[in-house]
């Protein structure tokens, strides 16, 4: 019985509707902590006793913070592999339409390009973690760190164009994920439209302005 249980429950989330739940929730996850990055981000137009109090403050929680990265990382991993599974079972399904007429039937730019932001976020987010999660801050604070990365214009410029990207990913995502989960109601989702537009543009002006200041004041 619990056998069957456990057959019923993973085919259920391999499913192409599991699935994309799957994509939802982690999605949803990770918003959250989008948001919650992007508040302690901001403790930047502070100064730096500020944000290096913050960021000490983090780093005395020990394992808490690890445990909470290593959900993270879950989440991620398996949002990007269910993310890339879909992507090529469309693909296989109807490579003609999916090539020739990704715009048709209302699509907006960021349901069409939703694998390929997904993918260029998934690049970001290797290069950031590289910058500032596994650098060595033996010798310099992590505001230093941030100052310092922020005076090269390059930098700046893809962190910048990581943040649009970012806005134009979850400008769909959040939307489509409340959609999964089953609030697809006209009472609704005008609101949702609205909210995840507002969201996308809080972190996508919140986190692309940091770069931008911290060029000019460092």
């Amino acid at each position: 019985m619990q056998s069957k249980k456990m057959r019923w429950t993973a085919s259920m989330f391999w499913s192409s509707i599991g699935k994309k739940l799957l994509m939802a929730l982690t999605g949803f996850c990770l918003c959250g902590f989008l948001i919650t990055h992007l508040f302690g981000n901001l403790l930047l137009y502070s100064g730096k006793e500020t944000f290096n109090a913050y960021s000490e403050r983090l780093n005395s929680l020990g394992l808490i913070i690890r445990f909470i990265e290593l959900g993270l990382l879950f989440f991620a991993v398996i949002h990007v592999i269910i993310g890339a599974t879909l992507f090529f079972q469309n693909l296989k399904a109807r490579p003609v339409q999916y090539i020739v007429n990704k715009r048709a039937g209302g699509r907006t730019i960021g349901s069409a390009t939703m694998p390929y932001t997904g993918f260029l976020l998934l690049t970001f987010v290797i290069f950031h973690l590289i910058n500032f999660h596994f650098t060595d801050k033996t010798y310099a604070t992590i505001y230093q760190i941030v100052s310092s990365t922020f005076t090269k214009p390059g930098y700046v410029a893809i962190y910048i164009a990581a943040m649009f990207i970012t806005a134009i990913h979850i400008r769909h995502g959040f939307w489509s994920a409340f959609q999964t989960i089953g609030a697809n109601h006209p009472k609704y989702m005008p609101v949702i439209r609205i909210i995840s537009i507002l969201f996308s543009i809080i972190l996508g002006i919140g986190f692309g302005s940091i770069p931008i200041y911290m060029s000019l004041t460092g």
